[in-house]
């Protein structure tokens, strides 16, 4: 190798890294938030979740569609703790339930833009969305998230979920004992951050990456008390 090979390679090895800054943006059409509520432990959640992860190859990913999987922790005691479950994931599955936006509290559970949805036991995908509801932009640099959403006269939430791909776990007990469940989007960590003018300048959640192949980012805007979104966006992290 001749010393000038030598040379450009130090100085390649050597250069600064540069954070990759990461840019998200609605649009004005509605952006459709999937929720999935779901449990390792419960036996009829696995065909639920393998229609979600399909959605990591679609096209609409990112651009029309969010997906999230919020495990709950209210089928822990059958057996087998999901180690991905919260309970802050079953209320807000029970907030959308107190507010008359479904009927009961089950798994597998989902919502669309805030409704309780069962077209996925069709194989449908849900509706776009036809509502403007207003263009929203996140740029994330070094951790620090900054979001933008136009300027409205009433108090607003920026809801950010950390999401995990690519989860393989051997579920040892329980209703899916002996199985190996391969999940996708799953929530590692859900903040919210209220703001009076539709700005903010937020840190990235602390969260467990651990047994991921890859993360992404899902953001939305929320009603302070209302778990309904209002608008959202995401995409894959760095």
């Amino acid at each position: 190798m001749s010393r000038l090979t030598i040379c450009l390679l130090f100085a390649l090895i050597t250069l600064p890294v540069q954070a990759v800054s990461l840019v998200m943006d609605s649009g004005e059409r509605q952006v459709t938030l999937l929720e999935l509520y779901t449990s390792q432990g419960c036996s009829s959640c696995p065909p639920a979740e393998r229609w979600l992860n399909d959605y990591v190859a679609d096209d609409a990913l990112w651009q029309s569609i969010v997906p999230v999987a919020f495990h709950v922790d209210y089928w822990d005691y059958i057996g087998w703790k999901d180690p991905y479950a919260t309970t802050a994931n079953g209320e807000r599955q029970r907030d959308y339930a107190r507010a008359g936006h479904a009927r009961t509290v089950y798994t597998p559970g989902f919502f669309t833009n805030g409704r309780e949805w069962r077209g996925w036991t069709w194989r449908m995908g849900p509706r776009a969305s036809r509502k403007r509801s207003g263009n929203l932009v996140v740029r994330v640099e070094d951790g620090q998230l900054a979001a933008h959403f136009p300027d409205t006269d009433k108090p607003l939430q920026l809801n950010i979920a950390i999401l995990g791909f690519g989860i393989e776990t051997d579920v040892l007990r329980g209703e899916n004992r002996n199985s190996t469940l391969r999940q996708e989007f799953v929530s590692l960590a859900h903040v919210a951050h209220p703001s009076a003018n539709g700005e903010w300048r937020v840190a990235l959640p602390d969260f467990d990456g651990r047994g991921t192949s890859r993360l992404g980012l899902a953001v939305w805007i929320s009603e302070p008390g209302h778990p309904a979104p209002l608008q959202a966006t995401g995409g894959w992290l760095q």
